[in-house]
């Protein structure tokens, strides 16, 4: 008992200490709140800061010209097992969804249109967000009750008149419209001398009503999914049932979303890190010092595919797209008109084949990947050495890592990369999500 009392002595005595020291003018620091730095966000692995070779490091292709190899070192980070599957965007869809349905209706709305539990996400475009129970929507598109308001502005939901189809009931997937403004650092660092601006020049805005001739104003982001991706992709091919099922259908439930451009993906991943903030805050769950989501630079895919190791050819580590039983060993096209020897005519379930050595699936083939980085072949001699990344604030090309499911076996490899167009939806292009990491070792 003694020396738990002079251990409690001792443990008054220096918070007093520190106190009469801060108070006598010493510098002893004001320090944040502490915090467990070693909570790895759900569905993600953690990349260790490090170093390795990024870009060509084995064979080429004629007129490739890929970026020169070189030494880069990179800070940790978190990364997404897999890619963003048809389940995980579909959250996004429905949660905005609801929203547009709320601000339809108003905070109020009927008593019977919301879920019994509130859920605490909040976004840009309504103050409180709460989950719709549409069980209470009866088969016509109506709230059941006698409220023909409310029945009149829900039904503005759905398709109607000439847009509709006999019989059916859907919603009309146009109005699923996403909000949301970010502050630039990129405009904020190249104008940050110009007297002529303020900070509100450097926060982009996408919103449903952009003042005209306003460069930092956008139109917000439609989130549904194109499905006729999987017609516009390929001419004279009979993809109609993917169209109709490959978003909805429970069997793609796992499979990677496509579908999607830049900009979509762009606003999942804002929204994805006010969902986690508000849900945290609201229910007083720990926060864990956790930053925003976004998406991967080039070079950061490629150092997270690497898996740890230098001048690897494939995510897998070997230089072989064969494993020693003779089985592939990713989703890709293996020869003309041979798409299923791989284990998948199109795409495949985001947890085939065996991870790479971070853990990570599907670093090459499947479906190619969104990144943060602009395209500029050119670009590599600008570059830092360390944590890396090319940026251009007006709209164009993006890059694309990874290959995908239609792509040939080259693209597989890790310093292959390739681009497209920030607006433009591909059956072939999917996205996953990084977080970076405040501190430099898991503790």
């Amino acid at each position: 008992m003694r020396k738990i009392y002079f251990l409690g002595f001792l443990i008054l005595s220096s918070l007093l200490f520190s106190c009469k020291s801060g108070q006598q003018g010493e510098l002893v620091g004001a320090y944040n709140k502490k915090f467990k730095n070693k909570t790895i966000p759900y569905g993600m692995v953690f990349i260790p800061p490090g170093r390795t070779l990024i870009g060509m490091t084995d064979e080429d292709i004629s007129f490739y010209q890929g970026s020169p190899s070189r030494m880069t070192s990179f800070p940790a980070f978190y990364m997404d097992q897999t890619e963003i599957t048809n389940a995980e965007y579909r959250q996004f869809v429905n949660w905005v969804r609801d929203s547009v349905a709320v601000t339809t209706l108003g905070q109020s709305g009927a008593p019977n249109l919301y879920m019994p539990q509130p859920a605490a996400a909040a976004g840009t475009t309504v103050s409180g967000q709460r989950n719709i129970n549409w069980k209470a929507i009866g088969k016509s598109g109506v709230l059941w009750g006698k409220n023909s308001a409310y029945k009149a502005r829900l039904q503005n939901m759905y398709y109607s008149g000439n847009d509709a189809l006999p019989g059916k009931n859907e919603f009309d997937i146009r109005k699923f419209r996403y909000a949301y403004s970010y502050l630039d650092h990129d405009l904020e660092a190249a104008g940050r001398n110009d007297p002529s601006k303020s900070r509100q020049d450097f926060i982009q805005t996408y919103t449903d009503n952009p003042t005209p001739g306003k460069a930092n104003e956008h139109p917000s982001v439609s989130v549904y999914p194109d499905t006729l991706v999987w017609k516009l992709d390929f001419s004279y091919a009979q993809n109609d049932p993917m169209v109709d099922s490959y978003f909805n259908h429970p069997s793609y439930d796992g499979y990677p979303v496509v579908g999607v451009t830049w900009e979509q993906a762009t606003a999942f991943c804002n929204w994805r890190t006010v969902l986690y903030k508000n849900i945290a805050s609201a229910r007083k769950l720990p926060e864990n010092g956790r930053l925003k989501y976004r998406l991967p630079t080039d070079q950061e895919f490629e150092y997270a595919a690497r898996g740890g190791r230098t001048q690897t050819k494939y995510p897998w580590g070997g230089p072989y797209i064969k494993n020693t039983k003779g089985c592939l060993q990713a989703n890709f096209k293996v020869g003309r008109g041979n798409y299923t020897d791989d284990g998948g005519l199109y795409t495949v379930d985001a947890r085939a084949y065996i991870p790479n050595d971070y853990g990570l699936y599907n670093m090459a083939g499947n479906v190619a990947e969104w990144t943060v980085t602009a395209y500029n072949r050119s670009a590599t001699s600008l570059l830092s050495d360390f944590s890396p990344n090319y940026v251009n604030t007006a709209k164009g090309a993006k890059v694309v890592r990874g290959g995908s499911w239609k792509d040939i076996g080259f693209f597989l490899q890790n310093s292959v990369g390739t681009y497209e167009y920030q607006d433009k939806a591909r059956s072939y292009i999917g996205f996953r999500c990084v977080s970076d990491y405040p501190g430099n070792a898991l503790n």
